[in-house]
């Protein structure tokens, strides 16, 4: 029986480039997304074209007892997870204040807070129960700091990083590794970064920024970040790091 990577939020940028990455390694990669179930597939058939193990579901983290259910259904057909990648973003667009209503305020909190809680409050047991257990949340640089027009998201992203933090200082004595990574700069992502962008707009900046300039994060190379933090002595235990361009300043000097 192969240990379970379960990604949730699994698109084509860091989320299935990570669920690849422990495939690679032997996992069995659990890949979790709310919508475009082909782009799930493709996602999935790379990985056992590649050799490796995986499975995709179609999981709207907003809805009650998804999370629960798919983590229960994985447990109990697949096997023990060992390492969750909480990778669900929680971006309801650039809006003013009058423009930001309770629903949209709300929604932020519900997938950037509330659904890394759901997740920990039904992982956490098994892992405990075991003794082991890594948890993996990516995260923004609107963790650090709140800006114009990000009400909902700077907000959500920091009780985010606070959860973590309490994650950790409850979690860490009994085994369970829980980092927080704060993605501070632009992903080289289609689903992601290409849709907000539009494609025209988006191949301009892989063109200027990204490609063999290297000023994009590449996914792939985030991805061997997370795997480094899942295989951690517990006696050098990182608990926040950030992730940027070489070219990018970080998002306390910008």
């Amino acid at each position: 029986m192969k240990p379970v990577c379960l990604v949730i939020g699994a698109g084509a940028g860091i989320g299935g480039n990570v669920g690849r990455r422990f495939a690679q390694e032997g996992y069995h990669a659990a890949l979790c997304r709310r919508s475009d179930e082909d782009g799930l597939r493709k996602l999935v058939d790379g990985i056992t074209a590649e050799g490796g193990s995986a499975s995709g579901y179609l999981l709207n983290a907003v809805d009650p007892d998804t999370i629960e259910e798919r983590i229960t259904a994985i447990e109990a057909n697949i096997g023990p997870i060992e390492v969750v990648v909480f990778n669900l973003g929680a971006q309801v667009g650039n809006r003013a204040l009058s423009d930001t209503n309770y629903k949209t305020f709300e929604l932020g909190w519900r997938m950037a807070t509330f659904a890394l809680f759901r997740t920990a409050s039904t992982v956490a047991p098994l892992m405990i129960d075991r003794g082991k257990g890594t948890i993996l949340v990516t995260s923004a640089t609107a963790a650090m700091r709140g800006n114009a027009g990000q009400h909902s998201h700077a907000a959500a992203m920091g009780g985010r990083r606070m959860l973590c933090q309490s994650l950790n200082a409850e979690l860490s004595p009994k085994g369970i590794h829980v980092a927080h990574i704060v993605v501070d700069g632009s992903v080289d992502a289609p689903d992601t970064l290409g849709k907000m962008l539009g494609k025209e707009k988006f191949q301009e900046l892989r063109e200027s920024r990204g490609l063999e300039n290297d000023g994009l994060l590449l996914p792939e190379k985030v991805a061997d970040t997370y795997f480094h933090l899942a295989q951690q002595h517990r006696s050098a235990w990182t608990h926040e790091i950030d992730l940027r361009a070489f070219s990018d300043m970080p998002w306390w000097n910008s």
